[in-house]
């Protein structure tokens, strides 16, 4: 039996629930493969604790503001998001004692404003013609107006910095040789921090970028031919970048979970889509699949459901 005493004996950050961010396994999806000589591995992010990559970043760049004296006590955490970013700052903002405002744009799934509420969060929504530039308007502004602090998720290069020294070396510790590594794009964070630490162990290594099919209605961060370049993002990484519809990626997140028993995200599933289409081109070879988010918070929507029926509105919604 474990001494309890012992235990006590550890420092109290072992016990937080943030020390347990980032280190997220990366296993092999032995059925999903459509090459014999090509092996498919998924990082798996949906196992950190509010369950998403985003726990990352959202802790890194509040510990860092809290360092610099930038982040006070008292303060509140402002921060535009779709949703798992602003998951992830909920749970930290708890953890380290801060309210939290979050500017949401519309057609954000239900359950991510719903799980938003329980965990304490202030929403103010933006109109989806607005899209995320809308929003990270509205947060450097309410920033300013209120004396909070903005995480500028999209702009600051810590995000990099923070994928490069955690998610990437994870994988370069984890895997060798990565020859292909998919990841989808979002404020560019992951694919470049990752991608850069990838290519310095090995200059071949390939990287495909996704990106959602947004609507007509939705305006998005995906948007590069319509000269929107997230700033973090290093576009000359690429080898390929690829646009994914949501009922291709829902139907893919049904997929895994039906062959693999993975519950994860549609973001993960247009990952794999694009990674599976990687496979198609290779004899053999490593690829590694950026899997984002689980699965669990999309359950109330049954967005498999609509992808079956082919309902027309997909692409109108804010699944990443």
């Amino acid at each position: 039996m474990t001494d309890d005493k012992q235990l006590l004996t550890r420092a109290p950050e072992a016990y937080s629930v943030l020390s347990h961010v980032g280190d997220t396994p990366l296993v092999e999806l032995t059925r999903m493969s459509p090459a014999r000589g090509v092996r498919i591995f998924a990082k798996l992010e949906g196992t950190n604790p509010s369950g998403s990559i985003k726990d990352r970043i959202a802790l890194g760049l509040v510990r860092r503001a809290e360092r610099s004296g930038d982040l006070k006590p008292g303060m509140a955490l402002i921060e535009a998001s779709t949703g798992n970013t602003a998951i992830a700052l909920a749970m930290v903002a708890r953890q380290r004692g801060y309210t939290i405002k979050v500017m949401l744009p519309e057609g954000v799934p239900p359950s991510i404003w719903d799980t938003l509420q329980l965990l304490g969060a202030e929403i103010s929504w933006c109109k989806p013609c607005a899209g995320m530039r809308g929003a990270i308007r509205r947060a450097d502004e309410e920033a300013d107006r209120v004396g909070g602090f903005a995480l500028k998720q999209f702009r600051d290069p810590e995000n990099v910095r923070i994928h490069y020294e955690t998610t990437g070396a994870e994988l370069v510790r984890d895997l060798s040789p990565i020859d292909v590594f998919v990841s989808g794009i979002g404020t560019g964070g992951t694919i470049t921090g990752v991608g850069r630490r990838l290519r310095e162990v090995n200059p071949d290594v390939r990287i495909v970028g996704v990106e959602p099919a947004m609507g007509e209605h939705l305006q998005g961060l995906q948007c590069i031919e319509d000269g929107y370049l997230p700033p973090l993002f290093d576009i000359d990484l690429l080898n390929r970048r690829l646009r994914i519809s949501a009922a291709k990626s829902i139907c893919m997140m049904k997929q895994v979970a039906a062959r693999e028993g993975l519950m994860v995200g549609v973001s993960s599933g247009a990952a794999l889509v694009a990674a599976m289409r990687e496979a198609e081109r290779m004899k053999h070879g490593n690829i590694v699949v950026m899997f984002s988010d689980g699965g669990w918070k999309y359950l109330p929507t049954r967005p498999w459901s609509a992808a079956e029926a082919c309902e027309s509105n997909l692409d109108e919604v804010h699944w990443w």
